[in-house]
């Protein structure tokens, strides 16, 4: 059997992976001009557009017709089954897009809620590749996706919450915005949505427990997977990394440095980063 894999652009996957999943692209919306991202609107513009006051970013996700022709091209390809892995459907409604999609395909296209955005969900996917790989079901691929999902820990430190305030994203940790000068907050992706996990007075201070709360995630296992993911910001990320290194040592399996995507971008803002980590 091949059971072909399909995610969302949110994802932003590691460069070595592009040509083994199929990626649907959500939208950037600039003043009015939806586009793609990762082929027609790059992380450094959405940066740049997100600091200029007279512009407007928004976001659209893909229409089911778009997940409809990519599940259909697989098939026609040869694929038995494809599993579709995307992003939280607490925060987009690019899931329900896939749902909706998948109805027309008789049990042959299965979607999975990662809960998170970025590498939470981009990690779920890898190990369905490998599941795939493995020669695994359509079930069988889906069931480790979600596996992978719950041993997923996405957290980060955003310089200003006003973007996640805007783009309806902050969820339950709106009680924030009337501190927010008062308090550097770290992020954690719950069930699919943002909640404050902690708060502290400056930035540097952020980043620190950011990494504590990320090896507290990591905690016994022998293997881990980190991805620190960026806006603008490489100095802080390198920072992240090089000591994300010494602490796992020899149980780092893999350790992925990236900007997010231009979509997660325009919702988190400039000099956002995060650590998300894979059991």
């Amino acid at each position: 059997m091949t059971i072909a894999l399909v995610t969302d652009s949110t994802a932003g996957l590691p460069a070595e992976f592009a040509g083994r999943i199929r990626v649907v692209p959500l939208a950037v919306v600039i003043d009015g001009v939806a586009r793609a991202e990762g082929v027609e609107v790059s992380s450094a513009e959405v940066a740049a557009a997100l600091r200029n006051p007279k512009l407007s970013v928004t976001t659209s996700r893909p229409a089911p017709t778009e997940f409809a022709e990519a599940y259909q091209a697989l098939l026609d390809d040869g694929a038995t089954g494809v599993v579709s892995v995307h992003l939280s459907a607490a925060l987009s409604g690019t899931h329900e897009s896939a749902e909706l999609a998948a109805r027309d395909f008789a049990g042959r296209v299965r979607v999975v809620d990662s809960r998170s955005t970025a590498m939470g969900l981009g990690f779920p996917v890898l190990a369905a590749v490998s599941a795939a790989a493995s020669g695994a079901t359509v079930d069988e691929v889906a069931d480790v996706a979600t596996t992978a999902v719950g041993r997923t820990e996405t957290y980060f430190v955003v310089d200003t919450l006003e973007h996640l305030r805007r783009g309806g994203r902050i969820g339950a940790a709106s009680a924030l915005l009337g501190t927010a000068l008062a308090v550097k907050p770290i992020l954690h992706v719950v069930d699919g949505s943002i909640v404050s996990q902690d708060r502290v007075r400056t930035t540097s201070r952020a980043l620190d427990r950011m990494v504590e709360l990320a090896m507290a995630a990591a905690g016994d296992e022998p293997e881990v997977e980190i991805a620190v993911q960026h806006l603008d910001t490489p100095e802080r990320a390198e920072q992240i990394a090089a000591i994300v290194r010494e602490r796992l040592g020899d149980r780092l399996r893999a350790l992925y440095t990236s900007e997010v995507s231009a979509v997660i971008g325009a919702h988190v803002g400039p000099g956002v980063v995060g650590v998300i980590v894979h059991r």
